[in-house]
């Protein structure tokens, strides 16, 4: 089904939808599934992996960015499956020190790597066992609203975008009962898919996404890149109410990737980082991987996916991610390091590590752990 624009003119009922998503009565998440139930390989691979990045030097000033937010992602992700407070709050520790600022950037104000810390801002502020801190998101308040009042919704020319900035929105959406939220972030998102750079950074012949308009029409298309799309279609399906226009759309764009990415794993399970031409950097890469393990994971959860023909290929790619590239030690390795295509940083080796990788890696792990729910 075709993604269709928004209404602006959302019409009646829709504040009491939004109030009916994943929130409970508090303003809280709902409780999670419950973590007894849980996969035991998948729930101590991630505390295995959470456990050894929390002992390294952890340089918090000024480093709320998208690197260590989507780490925090990850380790909110294992809170909730798990319950255990350390990983509350190491992450608070991190939002603490940053203030729950986001970023400035005079030159580029709505940068969208600049947003993703306000994920990990919302799961602190809806898991707060003292009740929400006002605090927490009064700087991404300011932010979406700027960017809203800005009358442009053409910042997200990297598919990258899609996974820092997106879930933001929605997620906001539905907390503060914002249906202009919802709007912003697909208007955003048709501009990524359809026009930047004139015909959109989706490859209908493909059902995959070239990273920027510097790809287009070409036959790269980066592990991560995808992953960062995949992971985003279901944070945001995640999130959206339930009779949200666009779900359908969402769902099937995640139905086509995964259909695209199916044949294209290894038979080892993982993903490498040019997915069509993986003789060009040969060999293993984790962070793709990951996503698409969250990715594809989510949605046999969830119903958008058929189990029977993606959980083998979840099980495969988790096999490989959790018995191979996490180290007995926890060092999440074959991390390709930060980049914008599959050329940057090869080779990276088996101690290649980066804190989105892991943070990518306890994603997949926290849906991979309630597969038999």
């Amino acid at each position: 089904m075709p993604l269709v624009p928004r209404r602006r003119a959302l019409g009646i009922g829709l504040g009491s939808v939004l109030g009916a998503t994943l929130l409970s009565a508090s303003g809280r998440p709902a409780p999670a599934r419950a973590a007894g139930r849980a996969n035991p390989d998948a729930v101590a691979s991630a505390r295995l992996a959470a456990d050894y990045w929390q002992a390294q030097p952890q340089p918090y000033a000024n480093n709320a960015d998208w690197v260590n937010a989507t780490f925090h992602s990850g380790e909110m992700a294992l809170y909730r499956l798990t319950g255990d407070p350390r990983y509350r709050e190491f992450t608070l520790g991190w939002a603490e020190q940053n203030g729950f600022a986001l970023i400035p950037s005079s030159s580029a104000p709505f940068h969208a790597d600049h947003e993703t810390a306000g994920q990990a801002y919302l799961d602190l502020y809806q898991t707060s066992p003292d009740g929400p801190h006002p605090a927490y998101l009064a700087a991404v308040r300011q932010r979406l609203d700027a960017q809203l009042s800005s009358g442009s919704a053409d910042y997200w020319t990297w598919v990258d975008a899609l996974h820092m900035a997106m879930p933001v929105f929605v997620r906001m959406a539905a907390q503060d009962s914002r249906p202009d939220y919802l709007d912003y972030a697909h208007s955003s998102y048709l501009y990524t898919r359809d026009q930047c750079g004139g015909p959109g950074l989706w490859d209908p012949a493909r059902s995959l996404w070239w990273r920027d308009a510097g790809f287009l029409h070409t036959d790269t298309y980066w592990s991560r890149g995808n992953g960062w799309a995949l992971a985003d279609l279901a944070k945001v399906l995640g999130a959206l109410p339930p009779g949200d226009p666009n779900r359908a759309g969402y769902a099937a764009d995640m139905r086509a990737m995964a259909a695209a990415l199916k044949p294209l794993q290894s038979e080892d399970g993982y993903w490498p980082a040019d997915l069509i031409r993986p003789d060009r950097y040969p060999g293993p890469e984790t962070s793709g991987t990951a996503f698409f393990t969250y990715g594809l994971a989510w949605g046999v959860n969830h119903g958008v996916l058929p189990a029977a023909v993606y959980r083998p290929v979840v099980e495969r790619a988790w096999q490989w991610v959790a018995h191979t590239a996490l180290q007995p030690s926890g060092l999440l390795g074959w991390v390709q390091g930060t980049g914008a295509k599959p050329a940057d940083n090869y080779p990276w080796t088996a101690s290649s590590t980066a804190a989105f990788g892991v943070g990518a890696f306890l994603l997949a792990a926290t849906e991979v752990a309630v597969l038999d729910s």
